[in-house]
């Protein structure tokens, strides 16, 4: 009788998850469906999740898991919690491709070393994600380390995540990609606090599976236009033999005419004349105030350098350096 009742109890045991193996079936099945609707927001990425695992690890494990060359982003969440998220450098060059041409090239592209320009064009799709993984999980007792999430920062050198990352248990969903209809392959690597700082939901439920209106992914403009741009007020310019800047040391006076302080020129990186101005103060800082922007042919065109003077007339062409 007791032989009996052990086989019965194994076999009814065995057939009931448990608790916590249905919360990690909930948790994959909503990153699963949250990627899928991100990925459809860009047209021609063509993205399929072809497989997705979720593990709890150390601070130090997870550090020894994102792919050569992947783009790292920091995210933020409740109680200013950080995560992060990976995305190897073939999910990465695909939704490059995407987003900039509306469509996918033959081959694998080469890897490269992400840049910033990179990350601006990703956090999209990565806030897509988070938030899509956090809907789905709002109503469950999930929502506490889930919920709440945002692209916060891009990271082009893995070594400070040890710093960056607080020494605890992590949530981590490993997501091999389909892309372009298959002809690519990519990961996407997110962890998170195990121990999440959200609120609790206030009745735990079955994770709502509705579709949630997609955003629609930024335009090519849109990207550009929030790309950083540098430009630098040039003060004065002047051109010296290349010999009198190696001689040039601390203590050195190099003569600024008084008339440039109101001659100031802003320029882009290419050397074109965007504007002119005045050097002064605004609450205790150095500011320039822009004046009339220059006509279009100066816009145009390269901003002119000074004519040699008698000395480099008087010898033969040599570098110059100009000390701007």
């Amino acid at each position: 009788m007791d032989s009996a009742g052990s086989v019965l109890r194994r076999k009814t045991g065995g057939a009931r998850p448990r608790a916590d193996t249905l919360g990690e079936a909930a948790a994959v099945r909503a990153l699963r469906l949250a990627l899928g609707r991100a990925g459809q927001a860009v047209p021609g990425l063509g993205l399929e999740v072809a497989g997705l695992t979720e593990a709890r690890l150390s601070l130090a494990e997870l550090l020894d898991l994102p792919p050569d060359r992947a783009l790292l982003a920091m995210i933020e969440g409740p109680g200013e919690a950080l995560g992060l998220i990976a995305l190897s450098s073939g999910v990465l060059a695909t939704l490059i491709e995407a987003q900039t041409t509306g469509r996918v090239g033959q081959g694998d592209p080469a890897a490269r070393k992400p840049t910033r320009t990179d990350a601006a064009m990703s956090a999209g799709l990565v806030d897509r994600m988070l938030t899509g993984f956090g809907d789905e999980l709002d109503a469950t007792a999930d929502r506490v380390w889930a919920g709440g999430f945002r692209y916060a920062s891009f990271l082009d050198d893995p070594r400070p995540l040890e710093l960056l990352l607080e020494d605890t248990a992590y949530r981590v969903f490993r997501a091999d990609l389909a892309l372009a209809a298959g002809a690519r392959r990519g990961e996407v690597l997110l962890a998170l606090p195990a121990a999440g700082r959200g609120k609790a939901a206030a009745t735990a439920l079955p994770s709502a599976m509705a579709a949630a209106p997609v955003a629609p992914p930024p335009t090519l403009a849109e990207v550009a236009l929030a790309a950083p741009a540098q430009l630098t007020a040039v003060l004065h310019r002047l051109v010296i033999p290349l010999s009198a800047v190696l001689a040039l040391k601390p203590g050195d006076v190099v003569p600024v005419p008084a008339a440039a302080l109101d001659q100031i020129v802003i320029e882009g990186l290419d050397g074109r004349r965007l504007a002119e101005g005045k050097l002064g103060q605004n609450r205790g800082h150095r500011a320039v105030r822009l004046a009339a922007a220059p006509g279009a042919a100066a816009a145009a065109a390269p901003l002119a350098r000074p004519p040699p003077g008698p000395a480099a007339e008087a010898s033969p062409p040599a570098p110059r350096a100009a000390v701007g």
